[in-house]
């Protein structure tokens, strides 16, 4: 199990800073769908607000309650979502999951920036949490295809 130094070391300045500057911070006044996950392992929540036209991501919100580690997952999501196509969105939700889970490699472009949270692959607590913006956003298209 890590100790108090590597769980220090978890949360750089890096992780900090871009927990600190989220974009698309404030919800949506008209979406096309709002989905809402959370982690019950450590109660983080994640909303996302989305506009779409056709499969594209026109419009982007969230409200993000979660660690340090969570929010600066949302802040790169937030950071690159805008212009996107559902199937972009899931192929990084699962290039995460296989960088957390099985030691895969980064998440291409555009969310190579997730390579940030490599440190967490030790700390399987913090997951749930990490994938929370990826998986309520497309939560959100799934509701979009519903109603369209």
């Amino acid at each position: 199990m890590p100790d108090n130094a590597d769980l220090m070391k978890l949360y750089s300045q890096r992780i900090l800073a871009l927990a600190a500057d989220m974009p698309h911070a404030t919800r949506l006044p008209a979406p096309n769908a709002t989905a809402k996950r959370r982690s019950p392992l450590c109660g983080s929540t994640v909303t996302v607000d989305l506009s779409v036209e056709g499969d594209i991501v026109t419009g982007f919100g969230q409200d993000v309650k979660a660690c340090a580690l969570g929010q600066a997952a949302a802040a790169v999501v937030g950071a690159q979502i805008i212009g996107l196509d559902r199937a972009t969105i899931a192929k990084g939700r699962d290039q995460l999951k296989a960088m957390l889970t099985s030691n895969g490699p980064v998440p291409d472009a555009p969310f190579d920036g997730l390579e940030v949270l490599q440190p967490a692959r030790d700390y399987k607590n913090r997951h749930d949490s990490i994938m929370l913006a990826l998986q309520a956003t497309l939560d959100a298209f799934e509701q979009v295809k519903v109603t369209n």
